[in-house]
């Protein structure tokens, strides 16, 4: 190695040095340049210079030492370990996506209230409920639990069938408020994260509709939007085409002085039925529900559509009794209606419907319910055909009035309701309950004040969506009067002021009932053993727990006195039972009855909140008239998979839980 010498003087650069500047610059100089120095290096200090990877080591660095073995295979090693944890992660989404069971829907998730909005709340003082009292009173709501609301009709009507006979689709009536108003209540329920369905009644419209008013003129499409037929006069009485009546009695024809014929009602004569079978009317409700669908409003009840057909040869119905002089057959039930309800046609109908909110479904988390079907009473099977078939969607659930229509109330009547519902649905539907409705009694004035709060604890711990008619919650009875026409209607009881906080205005639509200085939402949220309190209780517990939410039903024992059953989940340890009383003090041994049952089981919510975390016997477990137990115990052995109880238990939407991941799946 050669460095170079060099004499001088030192200059360390910060300020220049004339004279060896000039020295330096001068070509003439004679003197010597520099002569190179050998120095000798040490071979071994050679080796030792060899360069190491280092922080910060430049590109020319590292590629000398990346294609080293130590570092590629190291690398590759990497490489293809991080390929197949992306691979065993998206396999495993994969798997659990697969194997993971469809999430309830809204409509399935938590109750839905149904809201009569003429008496929940008036805003503006007219004692009339409105769109904005409803808007006003959306915390109780939530307080409840409930994530589904439920407004009966609000049409622009006439109101003389209580608004079920539409002057105008397209509007709102004054009496509730404005369109704006809707709006703004839509919004305001949204906003709180819940959801809103309301009723279309497709069948009729009123008298007062433009439709109507154009057809009775035979003016051009709109001529055959109604169904009319000539009629006969003698003596100066119409005689109808036919022996058809009316669900309010009496002759289904009338006669219209401006077309001279007459026109069909299966309701009150201001409520003319649609023609079905005309396409254009068809497509006139399909455009209506486009309309509100818009609006935001997130499903429909479908309310008489048995009745959306008629059969076209207009041949008398078969009388009840055949010995009956047909002249004096005036009411509904003297006739069988084998030609004016559940016409071939009429569920391709309801179907046409289904896909038409199908269309506004396909966004994420904007699923459009539909509910449909009448009250079929007796004939179970037909309620069962508004579900659709396998291949062919039609409501997500039609309407439930078993618990209504009991004649009299047991725990064998109540077994019966939920039985003739469960065993008769489809596979893989889904099941709905209520005990009130704006066309029933109250429970209290139906079945007594001392079973309100062991229907409401029936009612939410069912299987399936429970639907809760506004006032329940507090436990309102029907209004006792002579004058009153619906006394189940009456205003909704909010505080002990004056007309039950209803309305501030001097009077309401309907008299408030009487004891709403002791029956009210106010009082009953400061007391712990409240129905109220008790309905909250019993609606948090059925969103928290799996069991109750979607878990096997299976039914443990009924008689006239109480009707048991448990809810549990497969892979979950801790089962729910029901023991409700629905007639007169009584002590049940289920140990008994289930062997495997523990010797003991723990209060989780009771009528009596004071009996809540108490240990009793299932060997002995008492219960009072109208007391209800939720109990709750740990087991190895499911009610569901013993053979003894085959054929007693039921699951709409089977889930399995695995405790070790804390999820569930499909394949138990």
């Amino acid at each position: 190695m050669e460095l170079s010498e060099k004499g001088g003087v030192e200059n360390n650069g910060f300020v220049q040095n004339e004279a060896f500047d000039d020295k330096e610059t001068d070509t003439s100089s004679q003197e010597e340049m520099p002569k190179p120095c050998a120095v000798d290096v040490d071979p071994v200090a050679e080796e030792d210079t060899v360069l190491k990877p280092y922080a910060g080591m430049p590109k020319e660095v590292l590629l000398k030492f990346s294609s080293q073995a130590r570092y590629r295979i190291t690398r590759e090693i990497l490489f293809w370990l991080i390929i197949a944890a992306a691979a065993a992660l998206v396999c495993a989404t994969i798997a659990i996506i697969a194997l993971s069971p469809k999430c309830l829907d809204w409509w399935q998730a938590g109750p839905v209230y149904q809201i009569y909005p003429r008496s929940f709340k008036d805003s503006n003082m007219d004692g009339n409920g409105d769109l904005k009292g409803i808007q006003e009173k959306l915390d109780h709501i939530t307080y409840l639990n409930i994530k589904t609301i439920w407004i009966t009709s609000f049409f622009k009507s006439p109101l003389k069938d209580l608004g079920y006979g539409a002057e105008d689709f397209y509007d709102v009536d004054p009496i509730f408020g404005s369109m704006s108003d809707f709006d703004n209540l839509i919004a305001a329920i949204h906003d709180r994260g819940l959801k809103v369905i309301m009723d279309l009644i497709p069948n009729h419209t009123s008298d007062k509709h433009r439709w109507f008013q154009l057809s009775r003129n035979r003016t051009g499409k709109y001529t055959d939007y109604y169904i009319w037929q000539d009629c006969m006069e003698a003596a100066g009485s119409v005689i109808p085409p036919n022996n058809w009546v009316s669900v309010f009695g009496n002759s289904s024809w009338q006669f219209d002085d401006v077309r001279k014929q007459c026109y069909f009602h299966q309701f009150g004569k201001e409520q003319p039925d649609l023609n079905f079978r005309n396409l254009d009317v068809q497509q006139e409700i399909h455009d209506i529900i486009k309309f509100w669908l818009n609006k935001g409003i997130d499903g429909f009840s479908f309310s008489t559509v048995k009745f959306l057909l008629e059969a076209t040869h207009l041949r008398d119905e078969p009388q009840v009794n055949k010995s009956q002089n047909g002249e004096t057959i005036t009411a509904y039930s003297q006739l069988y209606h084998d030609y004016t309800t559940t016409q071939v046609g009429m569920h391709d109908i309801i179907r046409s419907f289904r896909q038409t909110m199908n269309e506004f479904s396909r966004e994420p988390g904007r699923y459009r319910f539909m509910g449909a079907g009448d009250d079929e009473k007796e004939d179970i099977e037909a309620t069962m055909t508004y579900y659709g078939t396998t291949f062919i969607q039609e409501a997500d659930f039609p309407f439930n009035f078993n618990l209504m229509n009991m004649k009299n109330l047991s725990g064998n009547s109540i077994f019966e309701a939920v039985d003739s519902w469960m065993k008769n649905m489809p596979v893989g539907k889904w099941p709905n309950w209520a005990v009130g409705s704006p066309n029933a009694a109250r429970i209290s004035s139906r079945i007594g004040k001392e079973y309100v709060n062991v229907m409401n604890m029936l009612l939410l711990t069912l299987p399936g969506t429970p639907v809760t008619y506004y006032g329940e919650e507090i436990g309102m009875e029907d209004i006792v009067s002579e004058n009153v026409t619906f006394p189940e209607k009456s205003p909704m009881q909010w505080d002990g002021q004056v007309n039950a906080g209803f309305t501030e205005g001097n009077s309401s639509w309907l008299p408030v009932n009487s004891n709403y200085e002791s029956v009210n939402v106010e009082i009953q949220r400061t007391w712990s053993n409240s129905t109220l309190n008790l309905y909250r209780e019993l609606s948090q517990l059925r969103n928290n727990e799996l069991p109750i939410n979607r878990g096997w039903m299976c039914y443990l024992w009924n008689d006239s006195n109480v009707f048991v059953y448990v809810r549990e989940l497969d892979g979950l340890d801790r089962t729910f039972m029901m023991v409700l009383n629905f007639g007169q003090e009584s002590t049940i041994d289920l140990k008994a009855i289930v062997p495997n049952l523990p010797s003991e089981a723990v209060i989780r919510l009771s009528t009596n909140f004071s009996n809540a975390g108490k240990a009793v016997s299932t060997k002995l477990i008492k219960t009072e008239m109208g007391e209800g137990l939720v109990l709750e115990y740990k087991t190895a052995k499911p009610v569901h998979t013993m053979e003894a109880f085959q054929g007693k238990c039921f699951v709409a939407e089977k889930a399995c839980y695995s405790m070790a991941l804390n999820l569930l799946y499909m394949n138990c």
